[in-house]
Order: structure tokens, then sequence, then C-alpha cells
């Protein structure tokens, strides 16, 4: 059955940054939150084995399977290689998933963030052979990636596996000349094959939604009663062959303002796309650490650093030297998690970054900026 684009939503559910209370799912927000986005006639819902240290697909579980008829909604799932060391793992991995969301098949699924440092273990371990039967089985209905490698890499992998039905990519007005994500290369290639695609991080983890005031101006004056988030939204959404564009929102604020951004979606005009560039420009005079917050990087940290968070101190404060709030909200973050300069250089990080970034040289960089004793 081949997959139709009619009955994606233009808008995903992301659930990878939801909601938090005492350290763990607030599920009962997230509760709300589904119920906002299906009665907006919205029905995709993305998660993965690992996401919330493993505990996103149980609060899907929770806030949605046992509360709606498996046919109101798609839900899509990963299997990520780095958690397997022999093939019964693969299995195994999936039977959990199966368990822990209890919706008895997968709608989609991927193979979790392919490139070039973990594609061979795919192969090795016979993946795509495998989610097709799992497809033949019934249990999955639609079989495709994500992505974080190059296009030279995008190019092998689709050569070789034409029976990919879709592929998820890294997209957004910001990494469109990112000389590592080269996003706008990968959706080169995507559209030019016919290949669906679904948009991860099309605000960049929030990047594009909170920016210094006289670039949020440029859009504020164009646009008066239109959000920030919305413009990277709407220039996603505007791009021929996107399938489904996800958002991970964290908050019921984030759903009500991507919700009407989605109703009645109006693409970008020449004009905006214009006002686009010129932002994309200033943005780019600025050195920011692009990260994504994705927190792979956090779950297996042996300091427990809460690593996107420093990187967020430091990216407001290559904005705006003297914000003191900046380093306040440091300051409370050490309270509950390792400091920068706690670093052990394990290289953990760096091997899970779909960024990747130079973690360890940035940890260290931010220890030295946030982590000095004041001379007395």
């Amino acid at each position: 059955m081949a997959l139709d684009l009619a009955k994606m939503p233009k808008l995903g559910f992301g659930l990878m940054r939801l909601p938090e209370k005492d350290g763990a799912i607030d599920v009962g927000r997230v509760k709300t939150m589904v119920d906002k986005y299906l009665d907006a006639g919205l029905n995709y819902f993305d998660t993965a084995y690992i996401y919330h240290g493993g505990h996103s697909e149980e609060a899907i579980c929770e806030a949605l399977v046992k509360r709606y008829p498996r046919e109101k909604f798609m839900l899509a799932t990963k299997l990520p290689v780095w958690e397997v060391k022999q093939e019964s793992d693969v299995e195994r991995i999936f039977n959990d998933q199966l368990k822990k969301t209890g919706a008895g098949y997968f709608d989609l699924y991927l193979l979790h963030s392919i490139e070039e440092a973990n594609y061979d273990s795919y192969e090795k371990y016979d993946c795509f052979n495998w989610g097709l039967k799992k497809k033949e089985a019934g249990l999955i209905k639609h079989f495709g990636f994500s992505f974080h490698g190059s296009p030279e890499l995008l190019e092998k992998v689709l050569d070789k596996h034409p029976e990919v039905e879709f592929v998820q990519i890294q997209l957004n007005y910001l990494d469109r000349t990112n000389p590592v994500v080269r996003s706008q290369k990968l959706y080169d290639i995507l559209h030019k094959r016919n290949i669906p695609m679904i948009i991860m991080e099309p605000i960049r983890g929030g990047m594009l939604a909170n920016m210094a005031p006289e670039i949020e101006a440029k859009f504020k004056g164009a646009c008066p009663d239109k959000s920030v988030a919305s413009w990277a939204l709407r220039y996603v959404g505007s791009l021929e062959g996107v399938m489904t564009i996800l958002s991970g929102m964290s908050t019921e604020d984030q759903m009500d303002d991507n919700i009407k951004t989605f109703t009645n979606f109006e693409p970008l005009s020449q004009e905006e796309f214009k006002i686009i560039d010129e932002v994309t420009e200033e943005i780019l005079r600025i050195p920011q650490i692009g990260c994504t917050a994705c927190r792979y990087c956090t779950d297996g940290c042996p300091q427990k650093i809460s690593i996107p968070d420093v990187f967020r101190t430091i990216n407001t404060l290559r904005r705006y030297p003297d914000d003191w709030r900046a380093k306040n909200f440091y300051s409370g973050l050490v309270n509950r998690s390792g400091k920068a300069s706690d670093c052990v250089a394990c290289g953990q990080c760096e091997g899970v970054c779909p960024q990747h970034l130079p973690i360890i040289s940035l940890l260290k960089e931010a220890a030295g900026i946030l982590d000095v004793k004041p001379q007395v």
C-alpha cells in the first residue's frame, strides 16, 4: 500500500521535547496537548526508542493510545542501531516498542538517524530487509529512515534501497547552507527523486522562535499578527515535496500557535522569502553553537551535564554579553546537573550528536566563561 500523502497532516507532533515535572514527563499536560492536536483535525505522532531517556513511547501510550481508537491516529517510532549489539537486539527493541506503546502496529517506522558513523551497522544487521518483513507482517505500514549524513551518503542509501517510502531530514531556513547539515542539497536529492519528506527541526530546537529584537522586528513589521516561529514553519511548509513537518512542542502555547499557523495555511510570498533571506544573513553573522537541544548527548553523560542548556547559555551570552539572566539561569542549572567544567572528555556525547558538534571543546570553552570564579 503506497503512502497516501493526502492523509498525512502538514503538522506532526514530535514527542522529543514533552513537558516535564519533577524530572519526569508530565503526562497530564501531554494529554491536554494530544487532545488539542487531535481536535484540530491533526493525527501524526512521532516518537523514538531513546526519546526522554526511553520514556516517550510509554508517555504516548498513556496520553494517546489508551484514550483514543487506533484508527484515530498515526504513530511513528524508530530503531536506534547504536543500541544494537547483536542481530537479535533488533527484534527485542521492536517488541519492546510494541509493548511500551501498546499500539499494535506502527503506521510509519524509521531506521533512526542514518549517517556515516552508523550506516554500515544498519547493513550489518540487515535492518532494511528486516523492516520489509515487518511490513509484510502488517506490523509496519510504511518504512523509511531519518537522516543526518552527507548528500553523498543519502544518494548511496537511496540507490541501494529503492524500497524506502519516505525520508526524514533536518530542514530549516538557517541550515540551507550549513556545511555540516547541507539541508538544501538533501532536499534537492529527495525532491528530484519524488521521495516524500518528513521535516524535523524546522525551528531548529527553538532557535528560530527566539531571536534578537532587531531581527524579530523584521518579521513583526511584515506580519504583526504572526509569531516569529510561524515564519520558520511556513518556510518549510511552502516547499514542494514536504509531506509532514514535525514540531517538538513542549507547551500548550506552542501547540496553539502551531495549529494557528497550519489552519488555513498561507505559503510564503516572494516578498516574505526575501525577508527570510535577509534574516538568515543577519543570524549567520552572529556565531552560534548549532545545538538543536535533541538531548541525545545527555542520557549517557557520566557527569550528568545538561549540555544543551549549557550551550543555550553560551549562545545567549554571544548575542547579549551583558545579559545577567543567562548566568543566573546557569547558576540554577548546575544546582541540579553537572557543570561544564565537570566534563571528563569521554566522547560519548560527540558519538551521538546529530549535528556533529565538537562538544568536548565547546564545554571547555563554556567552562572558561561560566565556571571561572571571580577574583577576590
